[in-house]
């Protein structure tokens, strides 16, 4: 199968698709103000016929330090970050993908990078924190997440009305493995802080292979910009369909991707090329 035939295209068209969107932010320090930002945004993609809105990394709070990020971390269950998700969702009775936020680790000094998960009744229905840490030795610029953030050790998938739907976070996009451990999935919602850096070379890429090898739509939401703690993200959230095309995009600064996604366009894709049956590596 070469390319994607005129039928195929039609198909997109059909009216079992739905609208979703992934949100971009250059998130600062003052978490009220963020949050603020992120309400806007999402009643922007709400306007657009969104049902599944999927916010950045650290969408409520980038520190001026790492450890601003520990100060600020939530308890299960409580918290301004989570009883915001959760108002927001059950107002616009949407789902939505709380991008990051900090949590409580099981020692004081670190917390975890956690992706929740709230249906359109403002449940929250799954929990990914974030597995794989971002370690950085280039030039001027240094990363350690280890230092601050507690690895997670669980592979989530959530079953929602929008299909199965995996969860992965940033620096997770390099490791096909963890996609390829998520069962029967969907969609990938990959919420994310990019440097600029890594992320003109490697981002788009890595999103569209992920999108490729798994035949699943990839809804990326990011970081995009200069933050006041004085580093700068690469932004260029993204939808991407099954074949690996780029729905939308938006390079730079605050704002909203919406796109259609289609089950029967995946569908028809999975069954013209099966790849996923051929696996013989596990």
């Amino acid at each position: 199968m070469a390319d994607i035939n005129s039928t195929q295209r039609r198909i997109a068209a059909q009216v079992n698709a739905f609208k979703v969107a992934a949100l971009q932010m250059a998130s600062g320090p003052n978490v009220a103000g963020n949050l603020s930002e992120a309400r806007r945004l999402i009643e922007n993609a709400v306007s657009q016929g969104a049902k599944l809105v999927v916010l950045p990394e650290f969408f409520s709070i980038m520190g001026m330090k790492e450890e601003d990020m520990v100060a600020a971390r939530e308890q299960i269950g409580a918290g301004v970050m989570q009883k915001f998700l959760s108002e927001i969702a059950r107002k616009h009775r949407i789902w939505v993908v709380g991008g990051s936020i900090p949590m409580v680790a099981s020692t004081p000094d670190k917390i975890r990078n956690a992706c929740l998960v709230f249906d359109e009744h403002g449940k929250q229905v799954a929990r990914y924190d974030k597995i794989h840490l971002f370690n950085l030795d280039l030039g001027n610029e240094h990363y350690h997440e280890g230092k601050t953030i507690e690895a997670g050790d669980k592979v989530v998938v959530v079953d929602s009305p929008f299909g199965r739907i995996g969860l992965a976070v940033c620096y997770d996009l390099r490791f096909p493995e963890l996609f390829r451990a998520m069962k029967d999935v969907d969609i990938f919602v990959l919420p994310s802080a990019f440097t600029a850096t890594t992320g003109k070379m490697h981002w788009e890429t890595l999103v569209r292979a992920r999108a490729i090898e798994n035949l699943a739509y990839v809804i990326a939401s990011a970081q995009g910009g200069y933050h006041v703690n004085g580093r700068e993200t690469h932004g260029h959230s993204m939808i991407v369909d099954p074949w690996g095309r780029v729905l939308d995009v938006l390079p730079r600064g605050s704002g909203v991707v919406v796109a259609d996604i289609n089950p029967s366009y995946q569908s028809s894709l999975r069954a013209s090329l099966p790849a996923l049956t051929h696996r013989t590596l596990f």
